[in-house]
C-alpha cells in the first residue's frame, strides 16, 4: 500500500493556503460549511486554481438541504462545472439522488461528460442512498473517480465497519475517500478497521479577530473559522505512521 492521501475541506482562501503549506495533497474548496458546504465564489475558484500547487477539488452545490435538484438548480450546477473546467481546477465534487434515494445516473453522467479531464467525486449524498451497493455500482459505471463517504453514518468513526465493506467492494475500481468527524484521536482506530487509503478532514479552529473596535451596541465578532496548521500537521504525521 502506498502512502495515505490527505484532503482538507477548505471553506476560505486562508484555509486553502494553510492546507498547501502544511503538506496536504488536495483541498475540497467550498463555502458555507454551516450549510454542509456550498459552491465557492468564482473569484476563489480562480485564485486557488491559479496560485496553488496542491489538487483543487471544487464542491458544486447550489444550496443546502437535500440532493434532489430542480432544472434551474441543475443548470447552475452545469455552468459551475464548466467554469471550473475553464479555470483549470483539478476536479469537481457533486452528488445527485432521486426522490427515492437512488443515484440520479442520468444527471451524474451529464456532469462526468461536462467535466472532461477533471476528476469527478461523488460526495456524501452517497451516505443518504437507499442501497449502497447499487449506488456504488451506479457511481462507478457513470465514470466517477472517487466517493467521499462516512459509511452512511454521521461520522466515519460510527460508520467504520460499513466503510470497511464499502472499501472492499470498491476494490481498485474507484477510490474511497473517508471523511466526517475525523480528528487525530480517532484516525488510528478507523484505519485499523477500514485500512483506508484516502482521508478527508477540515481541522477547523476559531481564529480570533484582530479588530480593536466592533461597534458599541452590537454583539462583537469573536473571529472566524480556519483550518489549523497544527492539526493538519498532526493528522499528516499520524497518517505517515499507518501501515496495513
Amino acid at each position: 500500500m502506498g502512502r495515505i492521501l490527505t484532503e482538507v475541506c477548505a471553506e476560505n482562501i486562508n484555509s486553502a493556503i494553510i492546507a498547501e503549506k502544511s503538506g496536504a495533497d488536495r483541498i475540497e474548496l467550498c463555502q458555507g460549511l454551516s450549510e454542509g458546504g456550498l459552491t465557492p465564489s468564482p473569484a476563489m475558484i480562480k485564485w486557488c486554481s491559479d496560485n496553488l500547487k496542491l489538487g483543487v477539488m471544487v464542491l458544486i452545490r447550489p444550496r443546502g438541504g437535500d440532493f434532489l435538484y430542480n432544472e434551474n438548480e441543475f443548470d447552475l450546477i452545469k455552468s459551475d462545472v464548466l467554469y471550473c473546467r475553464e479555470q483549470g481546477a483539478d476536479g469537481v465534487v457533486v452528488g445527485f439522488l432521486d426522490k427515492d434515494g437512488n443515484v440520479d445516473r442520468e444527471r451524474l453522467k451529464v456532469i462526468v461528460d461536462l467535466a472532461g479531464d477533471m476528476e469527478v467525486v461523488f460526495h456524501r449524498a452517497f451516505d443518504r442512498c437507499r442501497d449502497w451497493e447499487q449506488s456504488l455500482e451506479d457511481i462507478i459505471n457513470c465514470g466517477c473517480n472517487r466517493i467521499l463517504t462516512s459509511g452512511l453514518y454521521d461520522t466515519a468513526y460510527e460508520g467504520r465497519f460499513l466503510l470497511k465493506k464499502i472499501i472492499e467492494k470498491a476494490s481498485d475500481r474507484i477510490a474511497i475517500l473517508v471523511g466526517s468527524g475525523i480528528v487525530p484521536d480517532n484516525i488510528e482506530e478507523i484505519f485499523d478497521v477500514t485500512g483506508f487509503q484516502e482521508l478527508h478532514f477540515s481541522a477547523k479552529k476559531l481564529t480570533e479577530s484582530k479588530m480593536n473596535f466592533f461597534g458599541e451596541k452590537i454583539r462583537p465578532i469573536k473571529g472566524h473559522i480556519e483550518s489549523s496548521a497544527e492539526e493538519i500537521a498532526q493528522i499528516l504525521e499520524i497518517c505517515a505512521t499507518l501501515k496495513k
